[in-house]
């Protein structure tokens, strides 16, 4: 009765992380999507977002609401990374997609951390750009940081393209006719935003320029100041509005199985790596 009741607990708390996240985007999006049409929005990312819920009616019980869910996220793809939950196996590609899921998993931690930071008052996003930049090991972080956001962005596109998602959602069939596109779309969009911040983060790395980090705010301007110009930029902006609809979807229709087991997986995992050296 207990892994029971664990199980149904952790099933909540991933829920949770996928609405958490696809609110975030849908912020970012929508936002975007108002300033292709010159209604007023503005280019921004997670954390701008974060501040955007904040000024709404009820923004503190707002996001004391999406820290629980990004909480609820870290331990979810923790368990999928650990516990092989979607059976990616311990090949070689295995292991890189379960180490993308811890990945995913520090970064909503931080992002987690950085939202309780704002509901405590403190509103900076930090300027640590320069100061990493401008040692040679920051560098290499950075360029490792890109060469990870074109492989997140290819996978991605990839997702999308193929709708591989299906293996582990599936619609009822009065959704499916707009749910699969809407998602191929979102999915295209946040991997082409990925793999131009990988080219920020690695030309960066390669001319060690000082500056800040540039991000997906970046990417989205770049968009906006391409020859296609708002077009284009307007399209992406829709697209990261759809991943954010496709994260909630996940939380109503994605398969999540959980393995109550946590030890055994690390013990599982560990091996894998072991066999992998």
């Amino acid at each position: 009765m207990n892994a029971i009741a664990n199980s149904n607990k952790i099933k909540t708390l991933a829920k949770m992380g996928y609405i958490a996240r696809g609110v975030v985007y849908m912020v970012i999006g929508g936002l975007a999507v108002l300033a292709a049409l010159g209604q007023g929005g503005e280019t921004t990312d997670s954390k701008g977002a974060i501040l955007e819920i904040m000024h709404q009616p009820f923004g503190t019980f707002l996001l004391v609401i999406l820290v629980i869910g990004l909480f609820g996220f870290v331990v979810w793809r923790t368990i999928q990374a650990i516990n092989d939950t979607d059976a990616h196996g311990s090949s070689a590609k295995g292991l890189v997609v379960r180490g993308a899921l811890l990945v995913s998993a520090v970064s909503h931690g931080l992002l987690a951390l950085w939202t309780l930071k704002v509901l405590l008052g403190n509103k900076n996003k930090g300027q640590g750009g320069q100061q990493l930049l401008e040692s040679d090991f920051g560098q290499i972080i950075i360029g490792l940081a890109g060469i990870a956001f074109v492989g997140s962005g290819v996978a991605h596109i990839y997702k999308g393209w193929n709708a591989s998602f299906e293996r582990y959602m599936s619609f009822p069939q009065d959704k499916n006719l707009w749910a699969k596109p809407l998602c191929q779309f979102g999915l295209i969009a946040r991997g082409i935003v990925w793999c131009i911040v990988a080219w920020f983060c690695i030309t960066s790395a390669l001319s060690a320029k000082s500056g800040e980090i540039k991000g997906m705010v970046d990417a989205l301007e770049l968009l906006r100041e391409s020859p296609q110009g708002i077009w284009l930029f307007g399209i992406v902006a829709t697209g990261l509005f759809a991943f954010g609809v496709y994260s909630v979807l996940e939380a109503f229709y994605r398969r999540i199985n959980i393995d109550t087991d946590f030890k055994q997986g690390v013990a599982n995992l560990r091996a894998s790596v072991s066999r992998s050296d």
